[in-house]
């Protein structure tokens, strides 16, 4: 589903614009990056979490040339799927 899919599929749904639709999808993900660049951690029951994870620097291989090159340590930002959000993917 593309952006512009999920707008309308909300604006459908809450029988309102996609203008409105658009506002408060840009909200809700100004919202949450805003939280995992704190730090923080954004969960809904049910769907899942967001949260930020660190990754250790590691040493890792250049697939052209063979030679070793450093990778530095960084922040990624997670999602772990809920309960009810796995078992309706699972077909449970």
């Amino acid at each position: 589903m593309t952006r512009e899919e999920i707008i309308s599929k909300m604006a459908g749904d809450a029988k309102t614009t996609k203008v409105s639709a658009k506002a408060a999808l840009d909200s809700f993900l100004e919202s949450v990056t805003k939280t995992l660049k704190k730090g923080g951690r954004v969960s809904l029951v049910g769907f899942g979490t967001f949260s930020v994870s660190k990754r250790a620097a590691r040493q890792g291989r250049n697939p052209q040339t063979g030679a070793t090159i450093e990778i530095p340590a960084r922040k990624v930002a997670r999602f772990k799927a809920g309960k009810s959000l796995s078992d309706s993917v699972n077909g449970r």
